[in-house]
């Protein structure tokens, strides 16, 4: 392992604008650099990289992060290749934790085994393209789909043979354990060994750098499953790749938009009438990975599923997972096609013209959330639309703060004949969890006064990191499609993040602008920190700051825990001081904070002391010396 210590000191000497200038044309725009974001498609620039805050952020798609976070996103290298990357160029040797001899042993031998993986998938390849040349079978197969060599050579179509063991002649030692281990063979309980795909016109699976990662295979004979996957494996997660995005991602440039469908043969067959911005999910339900890869590829998502009642079940998990994720400056949209056509036969049938015609007319996704939400209550009666109601609270809970929720609130309202104002109050209330998760209430701190919170601490509502952070949530079935309601089994978990009050989020600021305030904390301050249970962040993020050594913005999104509420939330509020300029004294500001802090938590203790009636000797005490402290504070 990489020691953290270094990749601090390597964030520390190199500038995230030389290095997002290796692929970015950059100009200046005030304080900062503007340029078009590599991670989606934009005519107007809203990428920026902060030189004086070491990081890069994209008000388009999100993207954020350091200087090794862009290599990792923008080239596909991993974490590792990415810091050994950026410390040949800063003239580093990158060090390697003391690891005991088997530790580094085992770790040589997982890299042996990523490598040999690949170079096993590109022989199996190869041979799929050899063995489909010889096959009189498959190439009048795919002739009938009517797809071209043409077609074919460029998503490396292949044939798996019939043979149970064909692969022997591409692998003499069959029994090497990395065959099964790279899903190209099964092994039986009684030890036989056969490979995984026979039958089967074979799909190479690529990642974002074009390295093929794992196949899929479509039988052309009677048999089950009709599509067959590699199974998971270090090189293959189905939950987080898309196939056709690598060979698709000029005409996704070109076309403004990524289209995607439900199977392998739906992709190859729209690029080949000239639609070639098509992806498809590897047989498993949309996850929140597709979603993030989609919108980097595009700010515009159509979801194009069969027209059949699976297809509209599919559409609506696309649309439950989407909407955490949802923006006002990107598109989603559904288009349903008749029952008895997909995609790939609705071209074949009615040619591109007629398909880009209907593309052009798919459904926002808003129109489709509520007119399945209505669909299934009776909307003419108070029960019905009351009903309605109660099952879209947490839906709408999932979609973050902005005028898209707005609008669809809004127009939500008018479904239901409520007015803004009314359904606003009735979502104010918390929506159900799920029954099988309910949320307990957390114990009250020991530190914590009688109050919820310190008077003073609440200036405004609290601010948008409910919304920063996704909402956890299960994915369930959707509601029914025919004419009868089909009971619920469950219900999303809209559990409520940290809220983060207006102190809080001043504090947030500072140690983000100026990591260097902690080295100067004292066990005082620390002290008053810590007797606020609403500054939980802020104790995190100063011991982040303080273990990792982090000195910038960018250094500080690298130490961040993934997936951490701190990440979300720096990721949140490093956008906000992008453009604004280092304080004059922020240790002044910082001590004004601390301050003020003090005297509400002093005020808060007080006043819960008279309201429990200073009955005891120790109570009365107590409070005079809040009173003497007090008086100080406000001398002071």
């Amino acid at each position: 392992m990489i020691p953290d210590s270094f990749v601090q000191e390597l964030l520390a000497r190199v500038d995230v604008v030389d290095v997002v200038g290796r692929y970015v044309q950059l100009r200046k725009g005030g304080a900062n650099l503007l340029g078009l974001c590599p991670f989606h498609n934009e005519k107007s620039p809203s990428f920026t990289v902060s030189p004086t805050k070491q990081f890069y952020h994209c008000f388009g798609c999100g993207a954020h992060g350091s200087a090794i976070s862009f290599l990792i996103e923008h080239t596909g290298a991993s974490f590792p290749e990415a810091v050994r990357n950026l410390a040949a160029s800063a003239g580093m040797t990158v060090p390697e934790e003391n690891r005991s001899p088997k530790q580094s042993a085992q770790a040589r031998q997982r890299k042996e085994e990523v490598s040999r993986q690949q170079q096993i998938l590109d022989a199996a390849q190869a041979h799929y393209v050899q063995e489909l040349k010889a096959s009189p079978q498959a190439i009048r197969y795919l002739k009938q789909r009517g797809l071209s060599g043409e077609i074919a050579a460029r998503f490396g179509l292949g044939w798996s043979g019939t043979n149970r063991q064909g692969l022997k002649t591409v692998f003499p030692h069959y029994e090497d354990a990395l065959l099964v281990e790279s899903g190209l063979v099964i092994e039986a309980d009684d030890g036989r060994r056969y490979d995984r795909f026979r039958e089967r016109v074979m799909f190479p699976i690529r990642n974002v750098r074009g390295n093929i990662i794992g196949f899929g295979g479509r039988i052309i004979g009677k048999g089950e499953p009709k599509y067959l996957n590699s199974p998971e494996t270090p090189l293959f997660s189905k939950g987080h790749e898309l196939y056709g995005l690598w060979e698709g991602r000029a005409a996704i440039r070109s076309e403004g938009c990524v289209l995607v469908v439900e199977g392998y043969m739906d992709v190859v067959g729209l690029a080949q009438q000239g639609v070639g911005n098509a992806v498809a999910t590897l047989g498993t339900a949309t996850t929140p990975q597709h979603i993030q890869k989609l919108l980097r590829a595009s700010d515009k998502v159509v979801f194009s599923f069969d027209g059949d009642k699976a297809g509209r079940r599919a559409a609506w998990r696309a649309l439950q997972v989407a909407l955490p994720l949802l923006r006002d400056d990107i598109s989603i949209r559904f288009l349903f096609l008749p029952a008895e056509h997909d995609p790939d036969s609705y071209i074949r049938e009615y040619g591109a013209e007629a398909f880009r015609a209907v593309l052009a007319e798919a459904m926002p996704l808003s129109r489709f959330m509520l007119d399945e939400l209505a669909s299934h209550h009776p909307m003419n009666e108070a029960e019905g639309r009351a009903a309605c109601v109660h099952e879209a609270k947490p839906l709408l809970a999932l979609i973050p703060e902005g005028t898209l929720r707005v609008q669809i609130e809004r127009e939500f309202a008018r479904l239901v004949q409520l007015t803004p104002d009314e359904l606003s109050q009735v979502l104010a209330s918390a929506p159900e969890p799920a029954p099988e998760r309910v949320q307990h209430a957390p114990a009250p701190s020991p530190q914590s006064s009688a109050y919820d919170e310190p008077p003073g601490f609440m200036d405004d509502a609290p601010t948008g990191f409910d919304h920063a952070v996704p909402h956890e949530y299960e994915q369930h079935e959707p509601p029914a499609f025919s004419g009868s309601r089909a009971p619920r089994q469950g219900r999303p978990d809209t559990r409520q993040s940290r809220a983060v009050t207006p102190m809080a989020k001043r504090l947030l600021r500072l140690l983000l602008a100026h990591p260097e305030l902690v080295s100067g904390m004292g066990d005082q301050q620390l002290e008053i920190l810590e007797q606020s249970p609403h500054l939980v962040l802020v104790r995190d993020l100063i011991a982040l700051a303080s273990t990792s050594g982090a000195r910038h913005v960018g250094a500080l999104l690298q130490a961040a825990e993934p997936g951490s509420d701190l990440e979300l939330l720096l990721g949140s509020l490093s956008t906000e001081i992008l453009s604004q300029e280092d304080l004059p004294d922020p240790l002044a500001e910082w001590n004004d904070a601390l301050h003020r802090i003090e005297l509400d938590t002093i005020k808060a203790e007080q006043s819960a002391l008279i309201q429990s009636g200073l009955l005891d000797e120790a109570s009365r005490q107590r409070y005079q010396r809040l009173t003497r402290r007090l008086a100080l504070l406000n001398n002071a």
